[in-house]
């Protein structure tokens, strides 16, 4: 990869919860945070928090491509570049399946599988360029295990982890790698509007370390993905889930 003054790495879904771990870690670690989220208020307090410098809070709508596009135009303008994309933003409602809406499936698949597809369009002319890049999906245990009411969630994340399989082989002729981490359960404020403290404990005791996850468990997992120890790695389902 081309070497210059800072990496950036852009991730989604940053506002909260597993996100902003995420964005808090990779700053720690010496990286420029591209904080996206559909709402401004916690992107914008990272920024405060951690200081312009380190974090660049923007507002988007990463199902629009067009708009994702626009992103990471002006990233590369105000940045200079783009080094990875943690595609992280999700949203997430549980029904059976005979009960699930066209609504709630087409938001669920745009959010969770077709913008993790524009983000990486987007890079994709840059990182070739620059002679590689990183990219790190969110994917999930539900992919490949059934779980009550999760026939969508299970789909979306089925089609997030095809994907980090299928662009690992394609784009790593060109130094792009592509990962995904599969996290165990995490009670955030996200996970908490659908899934109650006895959902919880029933996770809880799926698990072989009979805990549940915390952001910074997922955190650490995605810096190592990104990291220089992990330059051999891609094509990979890192599962971070206790033993679930």
């Amino acid at each position: 990869m081309t070497a210059h003054s800072e990496r950036v790495a852009l991730v989604t879904g940053a506002g909260r919860g597993i996100g902003e771990a995420i964005a808090r870690r990779l700053v720690a670690d010496g990286w420029c945070v591209v904080a996206v989220d559909r709402d401004l208020e916690g992107v914008e307090r990272l920024e405060r928090e951690l200081g312009a410098d380190s974090v660049d809070a923007v507002r988007a709508d990463v199902t629009d491509r067009a708009a994702v596009a626009d992103l990471v135009a002006g990233v590369i303008a105000r940045r200079g570049s783009v080094d990875a994309v943690v595609n992280n933003a999700m949203w997430v409602r549980y029904a059976p399946i005979g009960e699930m809406t066209e609504e709630v499936l087409d938001g669920m698949f745009a959010i969770g599988v077709k913008a993790a597809f524009w983000t990486t369009q987007a890079v994709l002319p840059h990182f070739r360029e620059q002679g590689g890049g990183a990219i790190v999906n969110v994917s999930s245990p539900a992919a490949t295990r059934g779980f009550d009411g999760s026939s969508a969630y299970s789909a979306v994340k089925g089609a997030v982890a095809s994907m980090t399989l299928q662009a690992a082989r394609e784009l790593g002729v060109d130094g792009i790698r592509v990962n995904a981490i599969v996290p165990g359960a995490v009670p955030t404020p996200g996970a908490r509007e659908v899934v109650d403290d006895a959902g919880y404990e029933i996770r809880r005791g799926m698990t072989a370390l009979r805990r549940l996850g915390t952001p910074e468990d997922i955190a650490g997992a995605v810096a190592f993905l990104l990291a220089p120890d992990a330059a051999f790695v891609t094509g990979h389902l890192l599962h971070v889930d206790g033993g679930l």
